[in-house]
C-alpha cells in the first residue's frame, strides 16, 4: 500500500498533509493510476494531468457539501482515490466494480454523471440556482477541459451564467496550450493580486472617486475604455469577462501551493468566476506525456514499455471503415470526412493523412458536425460524418431537421454501435435504431462482418439520400479487405442459412454470427432453423420477413439494442401492416429497457441472452408455443439446459 495514500480515506484527510506529503501523494496516485489502467484499460493521460488540481480542489472545498463537477468525467480517477474508493480502485471499469466515470449511486462525492462532454457548466449553474432558491450557501465548481469547452452546450451555459450573475466557479483545465510568456512568476503574481478581494473594491473605489471631479463621468468612461484596450492586449480571458465572468489565469496546474492559494482567493467571490489552469496530459508517465492522444483512452498495456498488452488478430471495424473510406476517397474527390474531436478514434487517420483538405475535425460539436455536413451536401459533396453512436444522439435535431427533412446525401458512420463495454451506460450505443427510425428517408444499415461494412459504405455513398451505418466496437470477422466492392440493393436482406423446422431467426448486425452458432446448437436438438441477416433496419426486407414467417410459423428477432423502438419494433410493425401478425408467433431478444452497467461486452451480452446459447434457448422457448410442438416437457428441459450453459 502506498505510504501517504493509505492514510487518505476522504477529502478531510488531505487537509492535514504537509507540502512534502502532498508531493509524495501526487506521485503515489499516479503510480496507482498507471498500474490500474495498465491492467484494466481506461483513460490514462487525462487523469495523470489533473492530480494536483484534484488534490487542491478537495483541500480548498468541502465535498460533498460543495459540489464539484468534472467535465468530462474521464478525468476523475484521482478524485475517486481520495473520496473513499481507494480500496475498490483495482475494480475500475470491471463488471460490478467502480465506473470509469462519475456515478451518483457510487459516491456522494460524484455530483453529476458526466460521460459526455460540455455538460458541467449547465448542470453546475442549475445547482447554483437551486442553492440560491433554497437559501443555502454551498459552493458549486465546474471543472471543464479545453476540449469540452468547444461544445456548443458549454458556450450556451457560459452565456447564461454570465447573464444570471449567480455565484459559480468554472475551472478551465487547459491541457493543450504550451507554456508561454504569460505563464510564470509574474503572471502568477498578477493573477493572485487580481484574485484578492481588495482588487475589485479598489477598482470600484477609484472609479467612484474619479466621478466626483468635474467632467468625472467622461474621465470614468475614458478609464473604462483604456482598461478595456489594455485588457484586450494583455489579458487572455477577455472573452470570458465580456460574457460576465471574472477571469483569472492562466496558472500552473501542477504547482500545488499556487493552485491552493488562488483557489482560496476566488472560492467565495460573488457572481460567476473562471479560473484558467494549464496542465499537462500524461503528467508523470513518460510514454503518455510524449503521446497524450494515444494514451487518452487505452486498453491494457505493459507499464514498463507503454506497449499494448494484446495487439489482437485481424482488423477492427473501425480500421476497416477507415481503410475503405480512404479507398473510396481516392476514387471520388467529392467524398469528405467530418468528425467531432475523434479523428483517429473513428478511423479517419489514413483519410486525413491523404486528404487533409477534405477531412474536418470540428471539435466536440456533434450537432455542428452534422449541420456542417448538410451544408457540404447541398453543394455536391458526399460527406461522411464519423461519430460514435452514443455521441451521435447529441445531433438528433440536425439529423432530422437539416439532413432528413431536406433529403440530403449525408452518411452517418456510427462506430461503437451496441454495447461499449467498460465505458458503461453513457457510452453504450444501444439507442440508435430507435432515434433514427423516424427520420424521413433515412436508410439504416448494420453489417455482420468486415466484408459487409465495406459494401455498405460503398452503397451508402451511392444513395441519393441520407444513410446511417451502425457498426460495433472490436474485431471484425469475415473476409478482411475486399477486392471488389459491391452495391447492396436498399432493403435487401441475406439468407445465411435456410432451414425447415423450428423458429426462424431474424438477426441484425453483430448478432448474425451468434444466431448462426445458435442454429448449429439447435441441430443437436432436432431443429433446423433458418437465419436471415436483415442488413437493413430501414427499409426492411418485407419479402424475406414474410418468407421466413411462412416457412417457420414463428420468428425470433435478435438485436444488440434496447427493445423499445428498435429492430424488433420495426419488424412487428411490418407484420401488423402486412396483415399476417396473428398467424405468426414472434419473440424479441434484445437489451432491457434500463441503464446498462459497465463491464466486458461479452459479460453484458451473456446477461441479456445475446449469446449463441441464449439465442438457442430463446428459440426453444418459442418452439413451445409454436405449431410444431411435440413434447413440451422435453423442449422445456432442453431450453433450460441451454440457458444455463
Amino acid at each position: 500500500m502506498s505510504e501517504v495514500l493509505s492514510r487518505v480515506h476522504g477529502p478531510a484527510d488531505l487537509r492535514g498533509l504537509t507540502p512534502q506529503e502532498l508531493e509524495a501523494l501526487a506521485a503515489e496516485i499516479r503510480e496507482v493510476i498507471v498500474a490500474t489502467v495498465a491492467r484494466n484499460g481506461g483513460h490514462l493521460a487525462p487523469n495523470l494531468g489533473v492530480v494536483e488540481l484534484t488534490l487542491s480542489l478537495h483541500r480548498v472545498f468541502d465535498s460533498p457539501r460543495d459540489r464539484i463537477i468534472f467535465d468530462v468525467g474521464h478525468q476523475t480517477y484521482a478524485h475517486k482515490l481520495v473520496t473513499g474508493r481507494r480500496e475498490r480502485f483495482a475494480t475500475l471499469r470491471t463488471y460490478g466494480g467502480l465506473s470509469g466515470f462519475p456515478r451518483l449511486q457510487e459516491s456522494s462525492h460524484d455530483a453529476f454523471e458526466t460521460g459526455h462532454a460540455s455538460t458541467s457548466i449547465s448542470s453546475a449553474l442549475g445547482m447554483a440556482k437551486a442553492r440560491d432558491l433554497a437559501g443555502e450557501d454551498y459552493r458549486v465548481i465546474a471543472v471543464i477541459g479545453d476540449g469540452a469547452l468547444t461544445g456548443g452546450l458549454a458556450l450556451e451555459a457560459l452565456n447564461h451564467a454570465g447573464h444570471a450573475g449567480t455565484r459559480l466557479l468554472v475551472v478551465l483545465n487547459d491541457n493543450e496550450l504550451s507554456y508561454g510568456p504569460t505563464v510564470g512568476g509574474l503572471a502568477a503574481h498578477l493573477t493572485r493580486a487580481r484574485a484578492h478581494p481588495t482588487y475589485a473594491r479598489m477598482r470600484e473605489s477609484t472609479l467612484d472617486l474619479v466621478r466626483r471631479f468635474p467632467a468625472g463621468e467622461t474621465l470614468a468612461r475614458l478609464a473604462e475604455r483604456l482598461k478595456g484596450s489594455v485588457k484586450y492586449l494583455l489579458v487572455p480571458g477577455v472573452l470570458f469577462e465580456e460574457l460576465g465572468f471574472r477571469y483569472f489565469g492562466p496558472i500552473d496546474g501542477h504547482n500545488l501551493p499556487g493552485l491552493e492559494d488562488t483557489l482560496r482567493q476566488v472560492r467565495d467571490m460573488p457572481g460567476p468566476t473562471l479560473l484558467h489552469v494549464v496542465t499537462r496530459k500524461g503528467k508523470g508517465y513518460a510514454p503518455a506525456e510524449a503521446n497524450p492522444d494515444r494514451y487518452h483512452g487505452i486498453g491494457p498495456f505493459d507499464p514498463a514499455t507503454g506497449e499494448p498488452a494484446n495487439h489482437g488478430e485481424g482488423h477492427t471495424y473501425t480500421d476497416i471503415f477507415g481503410r475503405t473510406l480512404l479507398r473510396l476517397g481516392q476514387a471520388d474527390s467529392r467524398i469528405v470526412a467530418v468528425t467531432a474531436a475523434m479523428r483517429d478514434s473513428t478511423g479517419l487517420g489514413p483519410f486525413a493523412a491523404a486528404f487533409p483538405e477534405r477531412c474536418f475535425d470540428v471539435g466536440i460539436a456533434e450537432a455542428h458536425a452534422v449541420c456542417f455536413a448538410a451544408g457540404l451536401a447541398t453543394r455536391g459533396m458526399r460527406p461522411v460524418v464519423a461519430v460514435y453512436s452514443s455521441f451521435m444522439q447529441r445531433a438528433y435535431d440536425q439529423i432530422l431537421h437539416d439532413v432528413g427533412l431536406q433529403g440530403l446525401p449525408v452518411v452517418l458512420a456510427m462506430d461503437r454501435g451496441g454495447l461499449a463495454g467498460e465505458d458503461g451506460p453513457t457510452h453504450h450505443g444501444v439507442y440508435d435504431f430507435a432515434y433514427l427510425r423516424g427520420v424521413p428517408g433515412l436508410t439504416i444499415m448494420a453489417p455482420r462482418d468486415a466484408g459487409e461494412l465495406q459494401h455498405m459504405l460503398y452503397t451508402a455513398l451511392r444513395l441519393p439520400g441520407p444513410c446511417a451505418i451502425r457498426f460495433p466496437r472490436g474485431r471484425a470477422g469475415g473476409i478482411g479487405l475486399a477486392r471488389e466492392l459491391e452495391e447492396i440493393s436498399p432493403g435487401r436482406g441475406a439468407w445465411v442459412r435456410r432451414g425447415h423446422s423450428g423458429p426462424g431467426i431474424l438477426a441484425i448486425g453483430n448478432m448474425v454470427q451468434p444466431a448462426l452458432e445458435a442454429a448449429r446448437l439447435l441441430e443437436r436438438e432436432g431443429l433446423d432453423p433458418s437465419v436471415v441477416d436483415a442488413r437493413f433496419v430501414k427499409p426492411l426486407d418485407g419479402t424475406a420477413i414474410e418468407e421466413l414467417a411462412l416457412r417457420h410459423g414463428s420468428i425470433l428477432t435478435v438485436e444488440e439494442h434496447i427493445l423499445a423502438g428498435g429492430f424488433a419494433s420495426a419488424v412487428n410493425e411490418y407484420l401488423l401492416n402486412a396483415g399476417i401478425s396473428r398467424r405468426i408467433n414472434m419473440q424479441c431478444l434484445a437489451l432491457p429497457d434500463q441503464p446498462l452497467p459497465h463491464g466486458a461486452a461479452g459479460r453484458l451480452r451473456e446477461g441479456a441472452g445475446l449469446t449463441p446459447e441464449g439465442i438457442a434457448a430463446a428459440c426453444l422457448r418459442l418452439a413451445l408455443a409454436g405449431p410444431e410442438q411435440r413434447d413440451i416437457a422435453a423442449e422445456a428441459g432442453r431450453a433450460a439446459a441451454l440457458g444455463e450453459g
